[in-house]
């Protein structure tokens, strides 16, 4: 068994660490390269990850460690099976790079632990609005060290929605657009921040009612997911089973709107 509240503080001191090497890059970035169809990647990025990925490992070695550089850098996962169900850190180091390079302040760190096919531990930090948001399986969500809960708010033109998606999937782009385009002038509001993480902690929070997006990574969601899921709000795939983070697609918020989100992306053709 892996020690929860040890996987937390270990988590919450990790993602400071990240926090404090993407404060001091910002802005003053001097290598952005783009990743083969996966966006741009610096060295923030890249030292955020290693940071991270060393203190957990002397803390924690026992549970192995997959993280965005790292596992594009391998060219493959290579973590599957019992490294799974014996523990796995889900590392996002600067979600949000994008964001980052053009000096838009909305990035975070994520940092999700899985444990016996289950998320366990979640930490998501948001430097620039200092946001820092936490969750354990089965003890509720928090912000800041306030509990959080999702919103109660439906019909879907009572609802404010949030999305991602990317030009590299050009079949997966024409498919969120269309069901973008279904909800643009029904809903309240539709907004894109550009980093899934924050996406799902805005889920969490009660401030989004809804989200959905394809594509995502482990380390994008694994975190985030966990969070809407202590916050009340439901996380699946767009079949409606339960969200595992190395899934395709992914729909989030509370449980009226996620069942409107999920039947409305299967009725989008």
């Amino acid at each position: 068994m892996i020690d929860l509240d040890k996987a937390l503080k270990c988590a919450t001191k990790a993602a400071i660490i990240g926090r404090q090497v993407l404060t001091e890059y910002f802005g003053r970035l001097a290598h952005v390269s783009e990743k083969d169809q996966a966006g741009l990647v610096s060295e923030a990025d890249k030292e955020s990850e290693r940071q991270i990925s060393e203190y957990l490992l002397s803390e924690m070695p026992e549970i192995a460690i997959l993280g965005e550089e790292s596992a594009y850098n391998k060219q493959g996962f290579g973590l599957v099976g019992d490294e799974r169900k014996k523990g796995l850190w889900l590392i996002d180091p600067l979600d949000g790079t994008t964001n980052y390079v053009h000096k838009l302040p909305i990035y975070c760190v994520s940092i999700g632990l899985e444990f016996a096919g289950e998320l366990q531990v979640a930490v998501v930090d948001v430097p620039t609005l200092d946001r820092f948001y936490t969750a354990v399986r089965g003890r509720g969500a928090f912000v800041n060290g306030e509990r959080m809960q999702v919103s109660n708010r439906f019909p879907v033109s009572n609802a404010l929605l949030a999305t991602g998606f990317s030009s590299y999937d050009k079949a997966a782009l024409a498919q969120q657009l269309k069901v973008f385009g279904s909800l643009v002038g029904e809903a309240r509001g539709i907004r894109r921040a550009g980093s899934a993480a924050y996406d799902l902690c805005l889920v969490a929070e009660g401030v989004f009612d809804g989200y959905w997006e394809r594509n995502l990574q482990p380390w994008d969601s694994a975190a985030g997911a966990l969070l809407v899921r202590e916050a009340g709000g439901m996380v699946t795939n767009y079949n409606g089973e339960k969200y595992d983070p190395f899934d395709n697609t992914l729909v989030a918020g509370n449980p009226k709107i996620h069942q409107f989100l999920r039947e409305r992306i299967n009725s989008v053709k």
